[in-house]
């Protein structure tokens, strides 16, 4: 082995890139001490305009990697790794995974959507996709629900994002709409003053706003009403509930009493 030969290559290679690897390090140095800058930068603004906590991170991650990358190519450029290639293959390896992940991308960007404009919340009561329950948890890919039966369900954020949303606790109080119907031998009077002792004393019931109790429907041996109960959002089922056992009691108290089966059947058809 002819070391003085190896002495000379190595001292022509270390004249040739020296220079440029020297050039590369600062370059690394400074370029990760302005990525660590303008991240912080962001992550501040971000704050300030009050973007989501659950957004934030994944934000200043996805930029990260994004400058990490420019960085990296830049580099390369200055030791006179030919880049051009490089990102044709980056280009094309980036489009076979779009094209193999297309569901999960479209899963991705409708989660992000919902994470930054916040159609519902977690603790939201919801109807999507043909379900309804409460919002557990809102993920990048998925959000989970739990019905009222307490039953898990998993939907992806893609075709949320896209689909109409119920939210039914937007407003913070909702209209509990149920229908009622006795003999029409008890009177209108009676059996609404029966119903309303049960909404005045439901403790979900808001205290503050007018409850409709309103005949819908007469029949020759029955009266129906439409009872319409607002109350919080929350306590949607407790009231709906309430009013239903309420009303079955109120009425054996006051006598009052129900129409014929039949007569109840034909009418609901209608």
């Amino acid at each position: 082995m002819d070391f003085e030969v190896i002495k000379a290559q190595l001292l022509s290679a270390v004249t040739l890139y020296g220079g440029k690897i020297v050039l590369a390090l600062i370059a690394l140095i400074i370029g990760r001490i302005v990525i660590g800058k303008i991240t912080s930068l962001i992550a501040n603004v971000m704050e300030k305009r009050r973007v989501d906590r659950d957004v934030q991170p994944f934000l200043v991650s996805l930029i990260t990697v994004l400058l990490n990358v420019m960085l990296l190519l830049s580099i390369a450029g200055i030791i006179g790794i030919e880049t051009s290639s490089f990102v044709a293959v980056l280009g094309a390896a980036g489009l076979a995974i779009g094209l193999a992940l297309q569901g999960s991308l479209a899963n991705f960007a409708g989660g992000v959507l919902i994470l930054i404009f916040k159609p519902y919340r977690v603790g939201d009561l919801i109807n999507a996709q043909g379900f309804t329950g409460v919002v557990e948890g809102v993920q990048i890919f998925n959000t989970i629900l739990v019905t009222p039966d307490n039953k898990t369900i998993i939907l992806p954020n893609g075709s949320l994002s896209t689909a109409p949303i119920t939210n039914i606790s937007h407003k913070g109080k909702i209209r509990v709409d149920m229908v009622f119907a006795a003999g029409s031998q008890n009177g209108a009077d009676k059996i609404r003053a029966a119903i309303k002792k049960v909404t005045d004393a439901c403790p979900t019931a808001l205290k503050d706003v007018q409850h409709d109790i309103l005949v819908t429907k007469l029949t020759e041996n029955a009266i129906f009403f439409d009872v319409r109960v607002w109350t919080p959002s929350s306590a949607y089922w407790d009231t709906y509930y309430h009013v239903q056992e309420g009303i079955s009691r109120q009425f054996a108290l006051d006598g009052i009493q129900a129409p014929k089966p039949a007569e109840v059947s034909v009418a609901l058809k209608q």
